[in-house]
């Protein structure tokens, strides 16, 4: 289970107003934020990885989302 960044909780409150996505919760469940069918866990680099504890997006929808293969 990946640890969700610390974020103040104006800050989740915000993310879920605005995307209906609860970020800590994803994130501990082992998810994806966008709810893919076959999330990816396989990190590219530890960049990666740190991003999933901000984001909640899994290594294909990072590539996706930031235009990386």
């Amino acid at each position: 289970m990946a640890t969700p960044s610390k974020k103040s909780d104006q800050v989740n409150e915000m993310v879920f107003k605005l995307t209906g996505i609860d970020r800590v919760e994803v994130i501990q469940n082992n998810q994806c934020a966008f709810k893919c069918a076959k999330p990816n866990f396989n990190w590219k680099d530890e960049l990666s990885k740190k991003e999933y504890t901000i984001s909640g997006l899994c290594q294909t929808c990072q590539n996706k989302m930031f235009g990386r293969k």
